[in-house]
Protein backbone atom coordinates (compact mmCIF):
# COMPACT_ATOMS: atom_id res chain seq x y z
CA UNK A 1 0.00 0.00 0.00
CA UNK A 2 1.58 3.19 -0.84
CA UNK A 3 1.56 6.10 1.06
CA UNK A 4 -0.74 9.61 0.78
CA UNK A 5 1.19 12.71 -0.01
CA UNK A 6 0.27 15.09 2.51
CA UNK A 7 -2.08 17.76 2.66
CA UNK A 8 -1.33 21.36 1.38
CA UNK A 9 -4.99 22.73 1.47
CA UNK A 10 -7.74 20.66 3.29
CA UNK A 11 -10.12 23.17 2.12
CA UNK A 12 -10.71 25.89 -0.81
CA UNK A 13 -13.74 27.70 -0.68
CA UNK A 14 -15.75 29.41 -3.19
CA UNK A 15 -14.55 32.96 -1.86
CA UNK A 16 -10.68 31.49 -2.69
CA UNK A 17 -11.43 30.07 -5.86
CA UNK A 18 -13.32 33.60 -6.89
CA UNK A 19 -9.53 34.92 -5.83
CA UNK A 20 -7.93 32.02 -7.78
CA UNK A 21 -9.74 31.47 -11.08
CA UNK A 22 -10.98 34.58 -13.59
CA UNK A 23 -14.42 32.36 -14.50
CA UNK A 24 -18.00 33.66 -13.13
CA UNK A 25 -21.14 32.66 -13.66
CA UNK A 26 -22.57 30.66 -15.06
CA UNK A 27 -19.30 29.17 -16.38
CA UNK A 28 -17.84 28.32 -12.55
CA UNK A 29 -18.86 25.33 -12.40
CA UNK A 30 -17.22 24.19 -8.95
CA UNK A 31 -18.40 25.12 -5.67
CA UNK A 32 -14.87 24.04 -3.38
CA UNK A 33 -12.06 21.73 -3.80
CA UNK A 34 -10.57 19.86 -0.66
CA UNK A 35 -7.71 17.83 -0.13
CA UNK A 36 -5.24 18.94 -2.50
CA UNK A 37 -2.31 17.43 -1.79
CA UNK A 38 1.51 17.75 -2.55
CA UNK A 39 1.25 15.08 -5.50
CA UNK A 40 -0.43 18.14 -7.14
CA UNK A 41 -3.82 16.22 -6.35
CA UNK A 42 -7.71 17.07 -5.16
CA UNK A 43 -11.21 17.10 -5.14
CA UNK A 44 -13.52 19.85 -6.91
CA UNK A 45 -17.12 19.05 -5.46
CA UNK A 46 -20.15 20.31 -7.37
CA UNK A 47 -23.74 20.63 -5.97
CA UNK A 48 -26.22 20.01 -8.47
CA UNK A 49 -29.63 21.86 -8.25
CA UNK A 50 -32.31 21.99 -10.76
CA UNK A 51 -31.88 25.77 -10.98
CA UNK A 52 -28.72 25.24 -13.29
CA UNK A 53 -29.17 27.28 -16.38
CA UNK A 54 -28.22 24.42 -18.69
CA UNK A 55 -31.23 22.79 -17.47
CA UNK A 56 -33.43 24.94 -19.44
CA UNK A 57 -32.63 23.08 -22.46
CA UNK A 58 -31.05 19.93 -21.06
CA UNK A 59 -33.40 18.75 -21.27
CA UNK A 60 -36.27 20.58 -19.58
CA UNK A 61 -38.57 17.09 -19.27
CA UNK A 62 -36.01 14.89 -18.13
CA UNK A 63 -32.34 17.12 -16.71
CA UNK A 64 -29.32 15.78 -17.13
CA UNK A 65 -26.45 17.94 -16.23
CA UNK A 66 -24.26 17.99 -19.32
CA UNK A 67 -21.22 15.74 -19.81
CA UNK A 68 -19.19 19.05 -20.96
CA UNK A 69 -19.71 20.94 -18.35
CA UNK A 70 -18.57 18.05 -15.94
CA UNK A 71 -15.30 18.47 -18.34
CA UNK A 72 -14.89 21.64 -17.99
CA UNK A 73 -15.51 21.69 -13.83
CA UNK A 74 -12.19 18.67 -14.24
CA UNK A 75 -10.14 21.45 -15.49
CA UNK A 76 -10.95 24.21 -13.09
CA UNK A 77 -10.58 22.11 -10.52
CA UNK A 78 -7.07 21.36 -11.94
CA UNK A 79 -6.04 24.69 -12.38
CA UNK A 80 -7.41 26.08 -8.44
CA UNK A 81 -4.69 22.35 -7.69
CA UNK A 82 -1.96 24.39 -9.79
CA UNK A 83 -2.64 27.35 -9.00
CA UNK A 84 -2.79 26.89 -5.26
CA UNK A 85 0.17 24.43 -4.94
CA UNK A 86 3.12 26.30 -7.08
CA UNK A 87 4.81 29.22 -5.15
CA UNK A 88 4.29 32.23 -7.98
CA UNK A 89 1.13 30.96 -9.06
CA UNK A 90 -0.91 33.17 -6.33
CA UNK A 91 -2.66 35.78 -8.35
CA UNK A 92 -5.69 35.20 -10.64
CA UNK A 93 -4.63 33.53 -13.91
CA UNK A 94 -6.11 32.47 -17.08
CA UNK A 95 -6.54 28.89 -17.45
CA UNK A 96 -6.84 27.76 -20.71
CA UNK A 97 -7.71 23.99 -22.14
CA UNK A 98 -5.07 22.07 -24.47
CA UNK A 99 -6.77 18.56 -24.35
CA UNK A 100 -9.15 16.75 -23.80
CA UNK A 101 -8.47 12.58 -24.34
CA UNK A 102 -9.75 9.59 -22.99
CA UNK A 103 -13.26 11.11 -22.24
CA UNK A 104 -16.07 8.44 -21.73
CA UNK A 105 -19.37 9.39 -19.82
CA UNK A 106 -20.38 6.73 -17.82
CA UNK A 107 -23.94 7.34 -15.78
CA UNK A 108 -26.41 10.57 -16.30
CA UNK A 109 -25.82 13.05 -13.34
CA UNK A 110 -29.26 14.82 -12.21
CA UNK A 111 -30.42 17.85 -10.02
CA UNK A 112 -29.70 16.89 -6.24
CA UNK A 113 -26.48 14.81 -6.96
CA UNK A 114 -22.85 15.97 -5.85
CA UNK A 115 -20.25 15.50 -7.99
CA UNK A 116 -16.53 15.32 -6.69
CA UNK A 117 -13.75 15.54 -9.46
CA UNK A 118 -10.95 13.75 -8.28
CA UNK A 119 -8.26 15.05 -9.93
CA UNK A 120 -4.47 13.78 -9.93
CA UNK A 121 -1.42 15.10 -11.82
CA UNK A 122 0.21 13.43 -14.79
CA UNK A 123 2.98 15.81 -15.40
CA UNK A 124 3.60 19.66 -16.14
CA UNK A 125 5.87 21.28 -18.51
CA UNK A 126 6.77 24.90 -17.26
CA UNK A 127 2.92 26.44 -17.36
CA UNK A 128 1.09 23.18 -19.03
CA UNK A 129 -0.24 20.70 -16.90
CA UNK A 130 -1.71 17.08 -17.65
CA UNK A 131 -4.43 15.57 -15.66
CA UNK A 132 -6.74 12.78 -14.76
CA UNK A 133 -9.94 12.90 -13.58
CA UNK A 134 -12.62 10.76 -12.07
CA UNK A 135 -16.01 12.35 -12.19
CA UNK A 136 -17.76 10.48 -9.18
CA UNK A 137 -21.35 10.94 -7.44
CA UNK A 138 -21.94 8.14 -4.37
CA UNK A 139 -18.71 7.00 -5.24
CA UNK A 140 -19.69 5.62 -8.43
CA UNK A 141 -17.69 7.11 -11.63
CA UNK A 142 -19.89 9.04 -13.87
CA UNK A 143 -17.33 10.21 -16.35
CA UNK A 144 -13.68 10.49 -16.76
CA UNK A 145 -10.78 12.20 -18.97
CA UNK A 146 -7.54 13.16 -19.27
CA UNK A 147 -7.40 17.07 -19.50
CA UNK A 148 -4.71 19.46 -20.49
CA UNK A 149 -4.65 22.98 -19.49
CA UNK A 150 -2.03 25.87 -19.16
CA UNK A 151 -1.83 28.90 -17.02
CA UNK A 152 -1.04 32.16 -18.51
CA UNK A 153 -0.97 35.97 -17.02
Amino acid sequence: MTEESPVKFELVDINAILQTLPHRFPMLLIDRVINIRADYSGIGIKNVTFNEPAFQGHFPERPVYPGVMMIEAMAQTAGVIGIKSVEGTEKPRAVYFLTIDKCKFRKPVLPGDTIEYHMRSLGRRKTMWWFHGDAKVNDQVVAEADVGAMLTD
